[in-house]
């Protein structure tokens, strides 16, 4: 027959008791942070803990209560109400007079009691007959009174990172009376990324549904938690997908290249996939802008606008509505006529400084503010282009001397913008055959090319 303590939820049996055992939160939690010098005095101020789901916001509460020596009183927003807090300030007020010892009225998901009810706190965390500590995943300055606020230190917690995820993960899987009591190995990397990717930040979800994928693992007498199991524990198909490693960069690569090569269901397809797996929209709306400018260029100006215009409104709006956006400027890039004259143009001007070094300015481009300058020549000889016909001095040299006839910007043929006068039939044949020979390298992206 199993104890009692086995048929707990293992999120639950792995609930930390101690500061040591509590893992993530280091901002609040190491020397020199308001939590830490609160410990070191033995005395918390009242606080309203606002994060996501699973970060350990509770699990803080009921440890923080224990390291000052006072008494948690746990109340539920969702099922609470002010007789409820009424009576636990009395039981805090009768443990202070007769035993001196403080209470901690710990109140989960405050920002569900009404104003009338978070009134009700207010006096008695004022008197000090009780130390709030309030959990909300809300945001704070629009759930909680602002009297109520002001009494109280707001600390945001953060979603646990991938490592903390793991450490919490294979402690469970490990422990032997608490957790699961399984070999290191019994948990494969690739179930690991799994758990690690459906979780989302969630300790809670991460080791209720490591349990489950144990007995599905148990269930066809494997002695190995695979990704199959945590996919069938998380009633969802986990995407494969590798933040830091591969899938990212290969992921990336297709989605450039799928807008590049213009076809807008597979450049949509890979964003899909990179933002189901876990990506993070803004690196996605990032690669969108620079290749606005990069493949498309001035043969469609208007599409670095649309990418611009893309990130700001999924700024704005957010997951999951910050997806449509998205969506409609990955199908006007991939549909976009293409050019990557911004990028040719760079890159031989690039070359061109790197060969030749800092080259003496043209003597009639400088700027002659003083009698020394332009007695030293400075300006002499610049013609004003609109004093000119059609605004374009004929023959007129900008570049250094050493650099006279170098053509590096290529119009490309889609480019809507007019060609400058001054491009001459010679470039346009050096810009046929450099077109001939097929797309430049791209000296910049090591990775998406």
């Amino acid at each position: 027959m199993s104890s009692p303590n086995a048929r707990r939820p293992l999120a639950e049996r792995m609930r930390p008791s101690t500061l040591e055992e509590f893992v993530g939160q280091r901002h609040l939690l190491a020397e020199g942070k308001l939590l830490a010098s609160a410990l070191s005095r033995g005395r918390l101020p009242s606080l309203i803990l606002w994060g996501p789901p699973g970060c350990g916001k509770t699990t803080l509460a009921k440890i923080l209560s224990d390291e000052v020596g006072a008494q948690l009183a746990p109340l539920s927003a969702v099922s609470g109400g002010v007789k409820d807090i009424r009576q636990a300030v009395e039981q805090a007020g009768d443990l202070r007079r007769m035993l001196g010892q403080t209470t901690v009225l710990f109140v989960d998901e405050i920002h569900r009691f009404n104003k009338a009810q978070q009134d009700a706190l207010l006096p008695h965390v004022e008197q000090g007959t009780v130390t709030l500590i309030g959990a909300t995943t809300e945001n704070p300055s629009f759930e909680v009174n602002a009297a109520l606020l002001s009494r109280c230190r707001t600390l945001v917690l953060e979603a646990l990172d991938e490592a903390a995820l793991e450490r919490i993960l294979r402690q469970a899987l490990t422990d032997s009376s608490r957790g699961l009591g399984l070999a290191p190995e019994a948990l494969s990397d690739d179930a690991l990324g799994a758990l690690l990717n459906v979780a989302e930040g969630d300790a809670r979800a991460a080791l209720n549904t490591l349990e489950l994928a144990a007995t599905f693992a148990a269930a066809r007498n494997s002695t190995t938690i695979a990704h199959p199991d945590v996919e069938e524990a998380a009633q969802q198909r986990v995407i494969r997908y590798d933040k830091a490693g591969d899938a990212h960069y290969n992921t990336v690569s297709a989605f450039i290249k799928s807008m590049r090569g213009s076809d807008p269901d597979a450049a949509v397809y890979y964003m899909v996939r990179m933002l189901e797996g876990g990506e993070d929209p803004l690196f996605v709306l990032r690669r969108m802008v620079i290749f606005a400018s990069e493949d498309i260029g001035n043969a469609d100006p208007n599409a670095l606008r649309v990418a611009l215009d893309a990130a700001e409104a999924f700024r704005f709006m957010g997951m999951p509505e910050g997806v449509l956006p998205m969506t409609q400027a990955v199908i006007y890039l991939a549909c976009a006529p293409k050019s990557n004259s911004a990028l040719t143009t760079y890159a031989a001007a690039r070359k061109a400084l790197q060969q030749s070094g800092n080259l003496p300015l043209p003597k009639h481009l400088l700027n002659a503010p003083t009698k020394l300058m332009a007695n030293l020549g400075h300006g002499r000889g610049y013609k004003y282009p609109h004093n000119f016909s059609g605004n374009y001095v004929a023959g007129e040299s900008y570049l250094p001397d050493e650099l006279q006839g170098q053509r590096f910007y290529q119009p490309g043929e889609n480019e809507v913008i007019p060609r400058p006068p001054g491009l001459d039939a010679e470039a346009e044949a050096r810009r046929k055959a450099a077109q001939a020979q097929g797309p430049s390298p791209n000296p910049y992206h090591k990775n998406a090319t």
